[in-house]
């Protein structure tokens, strides 16, 4: 592994987001002085808060998945995550809903799935289950050490036995074959191959090995932090002050300082901070601005689809709605052409709707509510664009009322009661390129070793961080980039915890 040459002994990190905070506290870990640099008053960057009228929303991620990885982040700064944070694991994971009425709760331990399955579909897609629960698991471990959790130094590094595993597992096939060699039921391998559009895929195209973000979802465990996801960054936050970084919010960094291909400050627009490296979060083409050069590529860069996310108080709520509610439409393969090809929104939806007040009142003031409607969308490259979304918002928030009404959410929109609208000019105006959250797509040209790397040319202590590089899009994901980031610092590719004693797998005084 290649790591950033000279001394590395104080480190700025540009973003609190959940990539810098994960980098700052592995950094701390390895007794590097760490020094945050964030624009906005508060951490978190994509993972934000949205306060109004006693209403905490989320304005980021609302899925929490594989919560070992924040515990080894904590660990590493000698501290431990059930100090800091309090998981509840969501039983059932996901509601699934379809357009012929019929519903499927999605758990992630085998029993009560199989349960289900067999109550929803009968005794034969239950077999095919088990038989699909063992192969995502057997693409998880091939996977997850060479191919996600790992620094890439050039496409040389996929040659080893786990690209052979995964081959033979059929992972450089399509998702939604292989899927459906499990299971028969149209519905069925929806819930499992929907996640393809968090890479930025549809099933039908996507590499079958994208099946990872299936296992992480259904069968990993979903979680949910008290406080809401937010809570999650402000817990990392205050565990890297009380590691000894130094955490500067409201600044802008407008410059980055050099001496021939070595970086020597960060400017903000309210002071000049002196460093020995830098890991830089923003999103790339903000990163790419800073660095003053970008990476020659073949073909541009292809994003993922965006997403109009409806933040609602309501003073009232649905029984039907689980945590997290799938409401799938009756169009499939239209939705994603659409989606990723055509750049129409869609003409059927498919939402997720999530009430996280399920979990944790406090977010509402008392018998209130809160549902957070996320509706994918084209971005701003194929879709409408920016100017069009400033009149297209309010007319699409009011098509989606209606269709939560023809779906049995009746009344939804005399019940609110204090709301946020966030649409593709949104994110385009904090910083998110074709106006989207979920930056570059996964297709296999922007996929491991050919992804952006985290060590751009043209600097020699400098590395990235965040969705738009190694490994990806997610949070899982986004929390090992800074861990990734850190080892390009410090030459360890798991810095040992300060705490002698290793972290348990789940956090304590709750169930995985």
């Amino acid at each position: 592994m290649k790591t950033i040459t000279g001394r590395t002994d104080h480190v700025v990190v540009v973003g609190a987001g959940l990539a810098g905070l994960s980098a700052a506290l592995h950094l701390l870990g390895s007794h590097r002085r760490v020094t945050i640099v964030e624009r906005d008053l508060l951490p978190g960057g994509r993972a934000g808060l949205i306060e109004a009228d006693g209403y905490r929303f989320d304005s980021g991620p609302t899925v929490l998945t594989m919560p070992h990885l924040l515990e080894e982040a904590f660990a590493a700064a000698g501290q431990s995550i059930s100090d800091r944070l309090t998981l509840h694991p969501l039983h059932p994971a996901y509601r699934a809903s379809f357009a012929d009425g019929t519903s499927l709760h999605v758990h992630t331990g085998a029993e009560a799935m199989e349960a289900e399955i067999e109550r929803f579909a009968g005794g034969r897609e239950v077999a095919g289950y088990r038989r699909l629960r063992r192969w995502l698991h057997d693409i998880y471990q091939a996977q997850m050490d060479r191919f996600i959790d790992s620094n890439f130094d050039s496409p040389l590094s996929l040659l080893n036995p786990d690209l052979a595993r995964l081959a033979a597992l059929g992972g450089f096939g399509r998702l939604q074959p292989k899927i459906s060699r499990f299971l028969t039921d149209e519905r069925l391998q929806r819930v499992f191959s929907f996640q393809a559009l968090y890479a930025g895929i549809p099933p039908a195209r996507a590499l079958a090995a994208y099946a990872v973000i299936a296992y992480m979802d259904t069968i990993a465990g979903v979680y949910f932090p008290q406080g809401g996801m937010h809570a999650v960054p402000t817990a990392m936050s205050a565990a890297a002050a009380e590691a000894g970084a130094s955490l500067q919010y409201g600044q802008t960094v407008t410059a980055l300082e050099r001496t021939g291909e070595r970086i020597t400050a960060v400017i903000t627009d309210q002071q000049r901070i002196p460093c020995d490296a830098v890991v830089l979060t923003p999103d790339l083409p903000a990163a790419y601005r800073l660095l003053g050069a970008r990476p020659r590529r073949p073909l541009a860069l292809r994003h993922s689809p965006s997403a109009v996310v409806l933040h609602a108080g309501t003073d009232r709520t649905w029984p039907e709605l689980a945590h997290h509610t799938i409401s799938f439409g009756a169009a499939w393969r239209q939705t994603f052409q659409e989606l990723t090809r055509t750049g129409h929104l869609m003409s059927d939806p498919s939402l997720l709707i999530t009430r996280p007040t399920a979990t944790d009142p406090s977010l509402a003031p008392s018998g209130r509510h809160i549902h957070y409607v996320l509706a994918p969308c084209p971005n701003t490259t194929i879709g409408p664009s920016v100017t069009s979304w400033k009149d297209l918002g309010s007319r699409y928030r009011d098509s989606l009322l209606r269709e939560l009404e023809q779906r049995g959410l009746t009344g939804f929109e005399d019940a609110i009661r204090t709301e946020a609208l966030v649409t593709p000019a949104d994110w385009t105006a904090q910083g998110h390129a074709a106006g989207t959250p979920f930056s570059v797509a996964h297709t296999f040209p922007q996929t491991g070793p050919f992804r952006p790397r985290n060590l751009p040319n043209g600097t020699s202590n400098a590395v990235l961080a965040g969705c738009g590089t190694t490994p990806g899009v997610g949070v899982p994901t986004v929390l090992i980039s800074g861990r990734l980031a850190a080892a390009r610092i410090t030459g360890l590719a798991r810095p040992r915890p300060k705490n002698p004693s290793a972290p348990s797998t789940a956090p304590q005084g709750h169930s995985a």
